[in-house]
């Protein structure tokens, strides 16, 4: 049996933190997974420019709500649900990533729980576990799964690693460069293709 297993932010929907950093205009709002490969280090300067700004959950929400997944990510996933089991594997939050994971026809998604204060301020995040997208490749691979993942950022590659089949999509050059194992893809064909190719169907 065929599992894909796919990241979220950059792969089928725009990067939260990007779109909230343009809205606000807080340049270093705009760091992400693709330029910090340590998660706490990042999300931990995220959480003190929102302090220092006095931001919360609520504004946070009122940006997502005014995007859509990417182009073509809709009919990509409902593509892939025809032929695989899909599991999204993000280092976003549920707090965030509800409204577009409606707009997907709601994919199972693993993520993780924001710490939200009664004045609904972001206090601070809980991780579902240590390196979760390699432990849930891992999991399911136990269960006897075949999986494969894609992924764009540092915090994919060891999903990447631990899968049957991995590769980079719509990946920025500094990620491409220094993980030349994984092939680099950018369009959704493309890697609707990949996968078919690297399946259990054909095997």
């Amino acid at each position: 049996m065929d599992v894909v297993c796919l990241d979220l932010e950059g792969v089928l929907i725009p990067e939260i933190w990007i779109e909230f950093a343009e809205h606000t205009g807080i340049k270093e709002l705009r760091a992400t997974t693709r330029d910090i490969s340590d998660y706490d280090e990042l999300m931990t300067m995220r959480l003190d420019v929102l302090k220092k700004h006095n931001l919360g959950l609520k504004e946070i929400q009122e940006v997502i709500a005014t995007l859509s997944p990417l182009p073509g990510a809709a009919d990509f996933v409902a593509r892939l649900r025809e032929r695989f089991q899909l599991i999204i594997l993000s280092d976003t939050f549920y707090e965030f990533a509800d409204p577009l994971m409606a707009q997907l026809n709601r994919p199972t998604i693993f993520c993780h729980k924001l710490e939200i204060d009664d004045q609904r301020m972001v206090a601070g995040y809980k991780l579902r576990q240590k390196d979760p997208k390699r432990q849930s490749v891992k999991a399911l691979k136990a269960l006897n799964y075949h999986v494969m993942a894609a992924g764009d950022s540092y915090n994919d590659t060891t999903m990447l690693e631990e899968a049957d089949a991995g590769f980079l999509f719509h990946a920025p050059d500094n990620v491409i460069r220094e993980f030349p194992q994984y092939s680099a893809l950018n369009e959704y064909d493309e890697l609707y293709d990949a996968f078919l190719k690297a399946s259990t169907y054909n095997q």
